[in-house]
């Protein structure tokens, strides 16, 4: 049967919201001047017009913060979702590639046509073939690999496991449902440099349906306010055409020989963390001539603080934890798209990912998961279909498609590299669940070297760092992994960091 890519286009549902999002923000900027909390049913006509435009021409912008829409969104790429997950001000649960086989080749299709568009839709149709196949080869080693013939309930864990190696040759374009929730003020942002990332063109076309949603609600909410700012004018456009540069050999060679040999370099950091920490600690609690090592054991030991083995994580609420984010750390990084999207999900250690869309790397340039490594067999599927997509994605290129439509057929072993900076106390947060080896491989490699790297600069903070199961046998909780049943079953906490990966 002769295999087809769907694609049915972007659709956007506004699912949940704020039934007057713009009076309620013209209250809440009367609430500030007044001596009682002021209703949405309360503002007129003349404060629409008045207080919405001088709040926001004035920068006073958090009024717009109450209004909150849920959207649902299917029909996107991952391409997409990779730039939208690009800012800390959101909220979004999404179809995992990881746990969710992509059997039906859905994918968005930009406005190719002629050869351009069946080479594209051809390049699609065999990346999924290559995912199948290196799915089947995977599970296959998997069962051998087992000390006793698995249950049907263990192969589909297997199977999940395989899937999870498999997908890194997925293409960009690959579809994703979610559901996304965001604030008023984050869609204005959105929409104002909607044409700003590396994908203008999708962007533009589902940021559209996403306001237009929160218009047939509230046709006040963007009535007054900016446009976006078109491709040409972004700051971004504007430096491309200053250098008219693309991404050169010398610049991949000089980054990467920066990295020493590491996933995830740690480039820089405060050097008197550990010291400014204590110091930190001491004038919150209002105390002095107490032993530096001795109050960051305080915070930092799980026998000692509590809210280091919460379920919930409360390091933002607790006043000495607060004290967590003076230490700061920046990494270099040299990652996969699909284990950066992952990494990215971790709002609070920010990134400056790079703009693709301008930078043209004609040579592949991908990482391979470990485990594929490990397969001689799988290993040259992979290799030689990554290779082949790039050529494919040259040939694009030099036919004058768009390279933002051309790079849409590259995998999701596409290497990204890029800056990432963080306090302890968010790559604390980061590190506790990706150290777990339940996580993707690649990002508990990455995660790995990031603590070792710290643990040589400053010690004292990282002590007690590892996956949860570490830190409740360190402060003796049982049980000591509180995964339940989807627990590794190993005694991680016996071995971390010395630990083998079990996935």
């Amino acid at each position: 049967m002769e295999r087809k890519v769907i694609d049915t286009g972007p659709k956007v549902i506004l699912r949940n919201w704020f039934n007057k999002p713009f009076d309620d923000a013209i209250a809440a900027a009367r609430t500030c001047y007044s001596s009682r909390v002021i209703s949405a049913d309360e503002v007129t006509e003349q404060q629409r017009k008045n207080i919405g435009k001088s709040t926001y021409d004035g920068g006073h912008h958090t009024i717009f913060q109450h209004a909150t829409f849920e959207f649902s969104i299917e029909g996107v790429s991952r391409n997409f979702v990779h730039e939208l997950h690009n800012h800390p001000f959101y909220n979004s649960s999404q179809s995992s590639q990881r746990y969710v086989k992509l059997k039906k080749i859905k994918a968005t299709i930009p406005p190719l046509k002629g050869r351009d568009l069946k080479i594209y839709e051809d390049s699609l149709i065999r990346s999924w073939e290559r995912y199948e196949e290196l799915s089947d080869i995977i599970l296959k080693k998997l069962i051998e690999i087992q000390p006793n013939k698995p249950t049907e309930r263990q192969i589909k864990s297997l199977e999940k496991k395989a899937i999870e190696s498999a997908r890194y040759v997925v293409p960009l374009a690959a579809h994703v449902s979610m559901v996304h929730t965001i604030n008023g003020l984050t869609l204005f942002r959105l929409n104002k440099l909607r044409m700003s990332g590396n994908t203008p063109w999708e962007s533009n076309i589902v940021i559209s349906k996403m306001v237009e949603q929160v218009k047939k609600i509230d046709t006040l909410f963007f009535e007054r306010f900016e446009d976006p700012v078109p491709l040409k004018e972004t700051l971004e456009y504007k430096f491309f055409e200053k250098y008219k540069q693309f991404v050169s050999k010398k610049v991949i060679e000089k980054f990467d020989k920066s990295l020493e040999g590491y996933k995830s370099k740690l480039i820089d950091w405060k050097v008197n963390g550990e010291k400014t920490m204590a110091d930190a600690i001491s004038h919150v609690m209002g105390v002095s001539d107490i032993d530096n090592d001795e109050v960051l054991d305080f915070v930092l030991n799980p026998r000692k603080n509590p809210h280091l083995t919460e379920r919930l994580n409360l390091s933002t609420i607790s006043p000495l934890m607060r004290t967590m984010n003076h230490p700061h750390f920046t990494f270099r990084k040299r990652i996969s798209h699909s284990c950066d999207s992952q990494d990215q999900r971790h709002r609070m250690t920010p990134s400056s990912r790079p703009m693709t869309i301008f930078s043209d790397v004609e040579k592949p340039d991908y990482i391979t998961p470990t485990f594929i490594k490990e397969i001689p067999e799988a290993n040259k599927i992979f290799d030689e279909w990554v290779k082949e997509v790039w050529e494919i994605k040259n040939t694009l290129v030099d036919n004058a498609v768009k390279l933002e439509f051309a790079n849409y057929i590259l995998p999701n072993a596409q290497a990204i590299r890029f800056e990432e900076s963080g306090s302890l106390l968010n790559l604390w947060h980061k590190w506790i669940l990706r150290l777990c080896t339940r996580s993707q491989r690649e990002i508990w490699e990455v995660s790995r070297e990031e603590v070792e790297q710290v643990r040589k600069v400053q010690p004292k903070l990282i002590k007690y760092i590892g996956p949860r199961c570490f830190i409740r046998k360190n402060a003796d909780i049982k049980p000591y992994c509180p995964e339940g049943m989807l627990t590794c079953g190993k005694s991680i906490w016996d071995t971390f960091p010395e630990m083998e990966y079990i996935g």
